[in-house]
This record gives structure tokens, sequence and C-alpha cells, in this order.
């Protein structure tokens, strides 16, 4: 189990807000994700589950989630989804975000990332590499506005 994983494990004995603290301490992980009020609502080694509230400090001009908002939910639930697996002694880097803006999103957008398990075993087994993390994007209507690919490598740790 890596540092991420343990981290998520303490906050599963919280019997209230579990959300609320999740989403607190893991935007401490990577601090510009702690800046934008995201919540992580499931985050397990297979799927990863964050949502985004269309409040106005994240709004566009016509008062929907704006797009670079829309680009931030879906690389953090990919990069945790990859982070709940890479080994500590390796580094997770993002090397490709593709975003396709398909339609005006309604309301609250979530961001569910997902792995199987052969990609995991890939993931825990292999030195170094890259993946294709699959990432739906919906909003409050269940439409899709965003398609997205996401692709992570992960490398060893410089030794300094």
């Amino acid at each position: 189990m890596n540092r991420m994983s343990k981290m998520i494990q303490m906050t599963d004995k919280i019997p209230f807000g579990k959300v609320f603290f999740r989403s607190k301490i893991l935007g401490n992980v990577v601090p510009f994700t702690g800046t934008s009020s995201l919540s992580f609502e499931k985050i397990e080694p297979e799927e990863v589950i964050i949502s985004l509230k269309n409040n106005r400090s994240v709004q566009n001009h016509i008062k929907q989630v704006h797009a670079c908002a829309m680009g931030l939910v879906i690389e953090t639930a990919t990069g945790f989804v990859v982070g709940m697996n890479v080994p500590d002694d390796k580094i997770l880097l993002i090397k490709e975000l593709n975003l396709k803006y398909v339609k005006r999103s309604s309301g609250k957008i979530k961001a569910t990332a997902t792995l199987t398990q052969e990609q995991i075993e890939e993931i825990k087994k292999e030195p170094r590499g890259d993946i294709s993390v699959p990432v739906t994007l919906t909003d409050e209507e269940s439409k899709e506005p965003v398609k997205a690919e996401a692709i992570w490598a992960w490398r060893e740790k410089k030794k300094d």
C-alpha cells in the first residue's frame, strides 16, 4: 500500500464529513487542487470520482463551469486513480490531456476515472511506463459535455 492509499484509509474512520475531510487532506497532496473546492466522492484503486459545484468562483461568462475547471477535475481524477497504484519509489507525471468540449454543461460536474486490474498490475510491476486512463465527465443532467483522454507516466524518482 502506497502513501496515498494510507492517507485515504485513515479518512475511512471518520464517522461524518468523510468527503469534506478527504477533500481537505488530499488538497494538500497537490496544493493547487486544494484551492479549487474539489470534492473527492470516491477514492479506490480502480475508481476515483471527483465533483465540482458550479459556484461563481469556477464559472465562465455564461455561468457554466469554466473549461479550465473541467480540465482540472478530469486531470485530478485520472491522476489520483493512477496515484493510488504507483509505488512510492516512482513519480507520477501527466504526459497528455486531450479535451474536446462537445456541449454546454449544466450545474455540478463529476469526473469518473477508472483502471482495469490489468492496468493496475502493469503500473505496479513495470519500473516505468505510461497509460491512457479512461475518464467520463458528466453534469447534473447526465450529459457528457467533454470527451477526454489523459495519459499518465510513471518513472523512478531521482535520487538527490
